[in-house]
């Protein structure tokens, strides 16, 4: 009932994935006569995406990955953080993370929304599959005519979408730079990239600590489009920042890496109105 009460006032859920190539499915799916090693798998399969793409990408698509991290922040409908919260924890399972995201989407409000940089093009499908492969239920995602699959409905706000118009144009430099923008870390020492050498490496804790800083920089940016919606005003936006930043301070003792976030927040409040009106 406590859990219930708490979700009533939450109206965003503002979450990232990060995820690795899924080598077994790649070797049974792509190439399932051959004795590939796991290494050979992928690079063969990134090579046929660089002769399609005429080496412009080799990103693996999302329907040969998996999710090895999911952080979800909890916003009220003031717009405040209630709770950052890495699924999974401390295992970090897949099939645990999966559950355990679409129990959140489910349980949590109708009115709510989630929030997402690109979600369309990855964490939304990503999730969806893997409730295809686990057989999950979300219900309500998948039957509600205004959920989060439709493009143009307000339960799923992916950021880089309405920012690009709808992909009228690229967004070149993605969530990095429109958080740089605001003052706000972006990229640090890890990229997307990095994410599937370093689960090579069994560092599964740095990915999802990773993860926590693409989530809190999803949430500043998802404040300025509402500056830009009128739904808030640029004062309101500073004091949520202010209140933000004392969320985080208070989550360090739990999480030390959120120390790093909090160093790497380079402009005061007062200098990012002046950022603003200087041009």
């Amino acid at each position: 009932m406590k859990v219930e009460k708490k979700n009533e006032k939450i109206k965003y859920m503002v979450y990232d994935v990060e995820s690795v190539p899924d080598i077994e499915l790649i070797k049974s799916v792509k190439f399932p006569s051959e004795n590939l090693t796991d290494v050979e798998a992928v690079e063969k399969f990134k090579e046929q995406i660089r002769l399609v793409t005429n080496g412009t990408s080799d990103f693996i698509p999302v329907t040969f990955q998996y999710p090895v991290s999911v952080c979800m922040a909890m916003v009220r409908e003031d717009f405040s953080i209630e709770s950052i919260e890495l699924l999974g924890e401390p295992e970090f399972k897949t099939s645990e993370m999966v559950q355990q995201f679409w129990k959140n989407v489910e349980k949590t409000n109708k009115d709510a929304s989630i929030v997402t940089f690109n979600g369309r093009g990855f964490d939304v499908p990503i999730m969806e599959l893997m409730a295809y492969r686990y057989g999950y239920t979300a219900k309500r995602h998948f039957t509600d005519k205004w959920a989060g699959r439709f493009r143009f409905g307000a339960k799923h706000i992916d950021l880089q979408d309405w920012l690009s118009n709808f992909n009228a144009i690229k967004m070149a430099g993605g969530l990095n730079l429109l958080a740089k923008l605001l003052g706000m870390p972006g990229k640090l020492d890890v990229s997307g990239a990095d994410v599937h050498q370093m689960f090579r490496d069994g560092k599964l804790k740095e990915i999802n600590e990773y993860c926590i800083f693409d989530v809190l920089d999803t949430y500043f940016v998802f404040l300025r489009t509402k500056v830009l919606t009128g739904e808030i005003t640029i004062d309101r936006e500073m004091n949520l920042v202010k209140q933000a930043k004392e969320f985080i301070k208070n989550e360090v003792t739990k999480r030390p890496i959120l120390q790093k976030y909090l160093d790497n927040i380079s402009l005061s409040e007062a200098s990012k109105i002046r950022l603003a009106s200087k041009f």
